[in-house]
């Protein structure tokens, strides 16, 4: 694995890739994780919480996940840099450029997520790293999050 120090730019733009890593471990969601996220979130939906009407009722024909429960599983399906970064004292994620649900995420489905660099920037603050993260479902060529988290090295 290649190491930078997190103030050499040119050396860190050799990681920028339009080629995604490998997979993380899958991870099922399931209705009770489901259910969990509405009662913390609040969003207690019909479409996420209710799988008697959603058969009935849905096009989905049963409950999917929230968007941004999808997305606050994230840091559960690590994805670690290509490289190593040195000499930094703090890392801090500093929000993100994009984010797009693609597609739904129904009970029961096993996601996993593989990342990409897309982008390093340097400034006086320190040096930000812009991380491409796509979740699947196991065994789907299209994403069901796309999401760029940016995060700097200080």
């Amino acid at each position: 694995m290649n190491q930078y120090h997190y103030k050499d730019i040119e050396a860190l733009q050799a990681e920028v890739t339009e080629t995604f890593g490998d997979w993380s471990e899958p991870l099922t969601i399931s209705q009770e994780l489901i259910n969990q996220f509405a009662e913390l979130s609040g969003d207690t939906y019909w479409l996420h919480t209710d799988p008697e009407k959603c058969s009935q009722h849905s096009p989905f024909k049963t409950t999917i996940a929230h968007g941004f429960l999808t997305l606050v599983l994230l840091p559960k399906m690590p994805t670690p840099l290509p490289c190593e970064v040195t000499g930094f004292n703090n890392m801090l994620n500093v929000g993100s450029d994009k984010l797009r649900f693609t597609g739904i995420v129904p009970s029961g489905s096993q996601v996993h997520c593989r990342s990409r660099v897309k982008s390093i920037k340097g400034s006086s603050k320190g040096t930000t790293i812009t991380l491409e993260q796509n979740i699947h479902i196991v065994g789907e060529a299209r994403p069901a999050l796309v999401y760029e988290m940016l995060f700097m090295y200080m």
